[in-house]
């Protein structure tokens, strides 16, 4: 499947809008993540568990998306949105949500 986040795919014609599509997974932040990304940014470093967790949540997201395309019989998503949020009790989970247009091409 083709998943784009512009309008459309270069020399390849929509024939069909399938309707809009969502991934949507929100993740809680680990106490012990917290605790050596705040020692990590104060030396200066990389917080690589952070790193980790996003970009699992993004290809969660990403694996959800493609899925229910899939479902409407797409074979591609095209203008696709990637946002992130923090939400919770003091930021204590953060969501990524991707968005776009199923089709058939």
């Amino acid at each position: 499947m083709i998943l784009t986040t512009t309008a459309a795919v270069e020399g390849k014609p929509v024939h069909q809008y399938l309707g809009i599509v969502t991934g949507e997974v929100i993740v809680g932040a680990n106490i012990f993540k917290d605790l050596f990304a705040g020692i990590r940014d104060i030396v200066g470093g990389r917080a690589g568990a952070y790193e980790s967790t996003l970009r699992d949540a993004r290809k969660e997201a990403f694996a959800e998306l493609e899925a229910e395309a899939s479902a409407k019989g797409a074979n591609a998503v095209i203008g696709i949105d990637i946002d992130y949020e923090v939400i919770g009790k003091e930021g204590s989970m953060l969501m990524v949500t991707v968005s776009g247009t199923a089709v058939r091409i």
